[in-house]
């Protein structure tokens, strides 16, 4: 089974009716794994016995008349920054390698299984999701599936991978910079970064990226994601940033999805320079838009400056305080370089540098909602440049340039909900995303603008995996 030609609803809805079960489901994707992941490296960990017997029991429970959930027998993919039970979360740090398995599910992962998902194992990750390249010390790294050559992005490329070659119709992810969206968006799928809070982090250990990072799942379009966000979305007491639940549920909003009257379109934010293949299947599918009847206003300036250093200055904090402790001792030199250098950077700042970020994220977030006023959405590249090879730097124009995601972190700094939708492919055959950010916690208007833009300007075509 190539679960690229199903939806996550249609699944579900199949094991509900005892057409397929969910054992049938799980077995496929361990199968898919099997043939494919050798390649790819999206999974660093799996567990055949674990995850079939997990399956049986969805199918006893059905068997037994008992309500299993909206999302039965689903096989999902966990991204390893959280903890799934049995399995060993490590990160993507070797220093985590031989850690004991979780003996707990993270608030997301614990979500999912009670909606009837099944685990079937461990996406891959940078360390402590550094990056947008899915490489770490621990193993291969997760390459493209439209292109085994280059890079699957990240830090959830290891998600991306899985669900965009089929080997699970759902994983989870997280964006605090991008993470979601830029692997989606070079992985032909379309993604969504909740609002900070969406979806609970909560637990004993405080979020790693405090302000900056929200979970969500990845799957290939606008609908799947909004079915699965209707399960895991709501409060926690645990979680201090977590948000009161919807009034409605979000996926029944996305069934007949109407163009927004007018929107924004700023090719460079005001300071980023642009591919000029990506810059062109960008603009024909804005053009694609205005022509089905929605007003496109461009805007040359959402922000005055590049807000690289307010992001860098809040994760290069959060590094420190994860890793600080390992400076001068042998474990040091085992760090990611790109973990080991906000570090460093984060060593020689002061409070008021800490401060200076935070007062950074309301004035772009003022100016954003000053846009948003008088447009129902802002819509940008999501990437700058060309995917670059794992371990490498994107090209903008034939020119390295190691910031080829400049369109993402703002988002995270002003916690928006954002997303992206496939549009197509560059010249030399890898997907090209549009972003599409929203107002403070509306949500549901952005989902259902990525289902609009599906069907006026997205794109179909799949990787040609055998």
């Amino acid at each position: 089974m190539d679960f690229r030609e199903h939806t996550v609803e249609g699944l579900a809805a199949q094991v509900q009716r005892g057409e397929v079960s969910a054992r049938e489901l799980v077995g496929a994707a361990l199968e898919r794994i099997a043939a494919l992941d050798g390649e790819l490296h999206a999974f660093v960990s799996v567990d055949r016995d674990l995850a079939l017997a997990d399956a049986a029991l969805v199918d006893d429970r059905l068997a037994a008349g008992d309500a299993v959930g909206s999302l039965a027998g689903i096989p999902i993919g966990v991204k390893d920054l959280e903890d799934a039970v049995g399995f060993v979360t490590t990160h993507g740090s070797v220093l985590s390698a031989e850690d004991a398995p979780a003996m707990a599910d993270s608030l997301f992962v614990a979500r999912l299984k009670s909606a009837g998902c099944v685990v079937v194992g461990k996406t891959n990750t940078p360390e402590f999701g550094c990056k947008g390249d899915t490489s770490n010390g621990l193993g291969p790294s997760t390459v493209n599936p439209w292109d085994l050559t280059r890079s699957a992005g990240g830090s959830s490329g290891g998600s991306a991978a899985a669900v965009a070659s089929g080997m699970v119709p759902l994983a989870t992810a997280s964006d605090g910079g991008g993470s979601i969206r830029i692997p989606a968006a070079i992985c032909g799928l379309t993604g969504f970064k909740p609002s900070l809070g969406r979806v609970p982090i909560g637990g004993a250990t405080p979020p790693a990226w405090a302000d900056l990072s929200a979970k969500g799942p990845l799957t290939r379009r606008a609908t799947d994601a909004a079915a699965v966000l209707d399960v895991v979305v709501g409060p926690d007491p645990s979680d201090l940033r977590s948000l009161p639940p919807p009034r409605t549920l979000w996926r029944p909003q996305l069934d007949e999805p109407n163009p927004p009257l007018r929107v924004a379109w700023s090719p460079t934010l005001g300071y980023a320079p642009v591919d000029s293949g990506v810059a062109a299947v960008c603009q024909g599918a804005i053009d694609r838009l205005a022509e089905s009847g929605c007003e496109v206003v461009e805007e040359p300036l959402v922000f005055p400056e590049d807000p690289v250093g307010s992001w860098l200055t809040l994760t290069s904090a959060s590094h420190l305080r994860t890793v600080g402790e390992l400076r001068g001792t042998p474990s040091w030199d085992l760090l990611d370089p790109a973990v080991r250098f906000g570090a460093e950077v984060a060593a020689s700042m002061s409070a008021v540098d800490v401060i200076a970020a935070q007062d950074a994220c309301h004035q772009l977030n003022s100016a954003l909602a000053t846009l948003l006023h008088d447009v129902s959405f802002l819509l940008t590249p999501v990437i700058a440049g060309r995917v670059p090879e794992p371990w490498g730097q994107g090209t903008i124009d034939g020119v390295e340039d190691a910031n080829w995601i400049r369109f993402t972190y703002p988002f995270n700094l002003t916690r928006s909900p954002a997303g992206t939708v496939f549009i197509g492919c560059t010249d030399d055959g890898v997907p090209v995303g549009l972003q599409v950010v929203g107002t403070l916690h509306a949500d549901a208007a952005v989902l259902r603008m990525l289902a609009y833009l599906e069907q006026v300007v997205g794109s179909d075509a799949v990787a040609s995996l055998n």
